[in-house]
C-alpha cells in the first residue's frame, strides 16, 4: 500500500536535510561570524545582516563539497541562479536557528562535542592503533578546506545547539491511527480509466522538413549546437606518493625505527576487570554521596577479608545493572579505550592479577575494582614487521621532505610564470599534457583534471590571456598542482553540416510534439462534448498514486483529481515532449486490504511526514518571530515543461 512513499523516501529525506537539519557538513563553510559592515546586504536576521561576500563564500563551499563527492556533475547546474538562491535561503535557514538555540539555551557540552566528533567517519579514520588521534593529520585534513580544529569545533557545537531546536517538535510530534488512516485511504484511492495515447512518434512518419526547415530550425536554437570553449594545457604534480618513491630508508635507520616504537608496534596489553559500584551520581546530595562511599568502604572491608567472594558480592550488591548479574564482569580492554577512564586507570594501576583497587571515585559514584586477567603486549620481530616499518619510515620523510618541495614548487611557478620546465627539472617532475580541457571535468576525469579549482584558475584571464603559469594549488592533502594554457578554443557553434542528423532528429521530436498535443486536444473537446463518439476506447486500467500501470505521473494525478460526483467523464493532459494523452475516468475504487503489519508500517511513514510538517510551520514561525527575510528577488525558473 505504502510503496509510492518508500518510492519517495530521498523526497522525504531532501525535506528532512532542508527544514531539519541544518546543513552543516564536515568540509563546511567555515565561520560565518565576519560581518563587512560596508558589503551589500542580502538578507537579514534579527536584525543581523547576512552580507553578499558570505552569500558567495557559503555557495563557493558548497558547490566544492558536491563536485568532491560527485566530480562528474555539471558545473554549470551547481552554479545557476536557483542553485545559488537555495545556498542564500539555507543561510538564512541556519542564522534562524542559531539565534533561536541561543535565545533558548540550547548549548552543547564538552562531552556531546567530543561524543560527536567520535562517531565522524572523517575523523575517526585519523586515529592511531592505540586509538590516540593524528593530530597534525587532523590539522592537515581541516587546512585543505580552509578550517582550524577551533573554528571547525565551534561550528560542529553551534550546528549541535541549533539542531535541537527543531528536534523537540519532530520528536513530540502524534498523529492518531485514526487520523493516519483517513488521510491515507484518500491518498491511496484507485480509479479505473482507459487511457489513450498520443504519442510524438507516432506523427514522425508525416514530416519531411526541407533544407530551409532544418536551417531555421538551427538558427533558432543555435545554443543547443555549441562546441565548448576548451584548451590544450600543460600541467605538473607535486604529491606525497611522487616524494615518497624517491625516499631510500636504509637498514639502520629501520632497525633504530623499530627499538624506538616497539611498545605501539605489536598487540597492546589488554586486561579484564570486574567491579562493584553503588550510585552516586556527582550532583546528588553530599549527604547522600558520602552515604554511598560509606556503603563502598563496608564492602571493600569485606572484600579484604574474603577476597575470593568477589563476584558474589557484585551480584549481590553492585549498582550496575549490565555488570551485576555476570559477578561486576567487564571484559578485556585496553588502557584508556573501550571503558570509563576511572576504572581503565585503576585497573591498569593494580601490580597483578586477582589485586583488589581502594574505593575510587567517578561521575557514576564509587566503585571497587579487581584485576581479574592480562594478556602481555606482544611485539613481532623485526623482519615481520619491515614491509610495515619501511611503509612508515618512508612516509613520515616524504611528509618532511615534501614540506621543503612545496615551498620550492610554490614560489618557482610564480618567480618563472611563463613556463613550468624550471620547477620540473628541478624537482624531477614529469610536465602532463591535455588537450579539450574545459571549464568543467569531463566525464571519468580523474586527478587533477577532476578539480574544479584548478580548472577554473586555468580559465582565468591571468591563464587566458597572458598565458602565465596558475597559482600553486592544493587538490588533496600533501598535493599541489600548477598548470598552463599552451591553446584555447573559444566556445563557438558546431557548423550545420556536422550537426545535421541531430538538428533533423530535434526537429522531427518537437514538431511530432506539437501536432500530437494538437490531435489529442481536438479530441478531448470532441468526445467532451459527445461521449459516445469515444470509440473504441481501450481496456481500463486501475490507476493509483502507488501503482501507476506505467502511466505517466502527470496523467495519473489527473486521473485521481476527477471530481467522483461527475463520473465517468474525460480529462487530458498536455505531456510536452512526450506528446498528449487523454483518459475516461470510470469509476472510484477503495484501496485493497493490506496486511497489519503494512498498515502499521503505514501509519509510521504518515507520522513522519506529520513531523515534518509540523517542522516546516515551527520554523516559519521562527522566521516571523525573527524578521527573517532575504532582500534579494527569487530568481525566475526558465526551460518549464510544457
Amino acid at each position: 500500500m505504502f510503496d509510492f512513499i518508500r518510492r519517495h523516501n530521498k523526497w522525504i529525506m531532501g525535506i528532512l536535510f532542508l527544514l531539519v537539519i541544518p546543513s552543516f557538513v564536515f568540509f563546511g563553510m567555515g565561520d560565518y561570524t565576519q560581518f563587512n559592515e560596508g558589503a551589500t546586504k542580502v538578507a537579514e536576521v534579527d536584525g543581523k545582516h547576512i552580507t553578499q561576500t558570505e552569500w558567495d563564500n557559503a555557495h563557493r563551499a558548497e558547490v566544492d563539497r558536491l563536485r568532491a563527492s560527485n566530480p562528474t556533475i555539471d558545473l554549470a547546474l551547481l552554479d545557476s541562479p536557483m542553485m545559488k538562491y537555495a545556498t542564500l535561503e539555507r543561510l538564512l535557514r541556519e542564522r534562524v536557528l542559531a539565534v533561536a538555540a541561543a535565545d533558548g539555551h540550547m548549548a552543547t557540552t564538552d562531552a556531546r562535542l567530543a561524543l560527536e566528533l567520535q562517531q565522524d567517519p572523517n575523523i575517526s579514520g585519523l586515529r592511531r592503533a592505540d586509538g590516540s588521534l593524528d593530530l597534525e593529520a587532523y590539522r592537515r585534513l581541516l587546512a585543505t578546506q580552509g578550517l582550524t580544529p577551533e573554528g571547525f569545533e565551534a561550528r560542529v557545537r553551534a550546528d549541535m545547539s541549533a539542531r535541537q531546536v527543531l528536534n523537540g517538535v519532530i520528536e513530540s510530534g502524534f498523529v492518531s491511527p485514526a487520523q493516519a488512516d483517513v488521510s491515507m485511504n484518500a491518498f491511496l484511492e484507485r480509479r479505473e480509466a482507459r487511457v489513450v495515447r498520443f504519442a510524438p512518434a507516432d506523427y514522425a512518419g508525416k514530416l519531411n522538413p526541407a533544407d530551409a526547415d532544418l536551417e531555421a530550425f538551427y538558427k533558432a536554437n543555435l545554443t543547443r549546437y555549441q562546441a565548448p570553449e576548451s584548451a590544450r594545457v600543460d600541467y605538473i604534480v607535486l604529491d606525497i606518493d611522487g616524494v615518497k618513491r624517491s625516499v631510500n630508508v636504509s637498514e639502520q635507520d629501520l632497525r633504530a625505527y623499530y627499538e624506538q616504537n616497539a611498545a605501539t608496534l605489536g598487540t597492546p596489553e589488554e586486561r579484564r576487570a570486574s567491579h562493584i559500584l553503588i550510585n552516586a551520581p556527582k550532583g546528588a546530595p553530599a549527604a547522600e554521596r558520602e552515604q554511598a562511599k560509606a556503603r563502598a568502604t563496608e564492602l571493600l572491608a569485606a572484600l579484604r577479608q574474603a577476597p575470593d567472594s568477589f563476584a558474589d558480592v557484585a551480584r549481590k550488591s553492585s549498582q550496575d545493572e549490565t555488570s551485576a548479574p555476570s559477578g561486576g564482569d567487564l571484559g578485556f580492554f585496553q588502557r584508556n579505550r573501550g571503558i570509563d577512564p576511572t576504572i581503565s586507570t585503576t585497573t591498569y594501576g593494580l601490580a597483578k592479577v586477582g589485586d583488589i583497587s581502594e574505593v575510587v571515585e567517578s561521575e557514576f559514584g564509587y566503585h571497587i575494582v579487581k584485576l581479574t586477567e592480562l594478556k602481555a603486549a606482544a611485539v613481532p620481530p623485526f623482519e615481520e614487521l619491515r614491509p610495515k616499518l619501511e611503509d612508515q619510515l618512508r612516509t613520515q620523510q616524504a611528509q618532511k621532505e615534501f614540506g621543503e618541495k612545496a615551498d620550492i614548487f610554490t614560489n618557482g611557478v610564480y618567480e618563472q610564470s611563463d613556463s613550468l620546465q624550471s620547477v620540473a627539472e628541478r624537482l624531477k617532475l614529469n610536465i602532463q599534457s591535455a588537450d579539450n580541457v574545459t571549464r568543467t571535468p569531463a566525464p571519468g576525469a580523474t586527478g587533477a583534471l577532476a578539480n574544479p579549482k584548478f580548472l577554473t584558475a586555468l580559465f582565468s584571464s591571468d591563464s587566458l590571456d597572458k598565458k602565465r603559469n596558475t597559482e600553486a594549488l592544493e587538490i588533496g592533502a600533501n598535493q599541489l598542482v600548477s598548470g598552463r594554457v599552451v591553446q584555447h578554443s573559444p566556445a563557438h557553434a558546431r557548423p550545420l553540416a556536422e550537426v545535421r542528423n541531430e538538428v533533423r532528429a530535434a526537429f522531427i521530436s518537437e514538431r511530432g510534439a506539437e501536432m500530437a498535443r494538437k490531435e489529442g486536444a481536438e479530441r478531448l473537446k470532441a468526445w467532451t462534448e459527445k461521449p459516445a463518439s469515444a470509440t473504441p476506447l481501450p481496456e481500463a486500467v486501475i490507476l493509483s498514486r502507488d501503482g501507476t500501470a506505467e502511466q505517466p505521473p502527470p496523467l495519473v494525478e489527473a486521473v485521481l483529481r476527477a471530481d467522483p460526483a461527475k463520473l465517468p467523464s474525460f480529462v487530458g493532459v498536455d505531456l510536452g515532449v512526450q506528446g498528449y494523452a487523454i483518459a475516461r475516468v470510470d469509476k472510484v475504487l477503495p484501496h485493497a486490504e493490506q496486511a497489519a503489519d503494512t498498515l502499521a508500517q503505514g501509519r509510521a511513514r504518515y507520522e513522519e511526514l506529520w513531523a515534518i510538517t509540523e517542522a516546516r510551520r515551527y520554523y516559519d514561525y521562527l522566521k516571523d518571530r525573527y524578521k527573517a527575510r532575504i532582500l534579494v528577488a527569487a530568481p525566475v525558473a526558465t526551460g518549464a515543461a510544457r
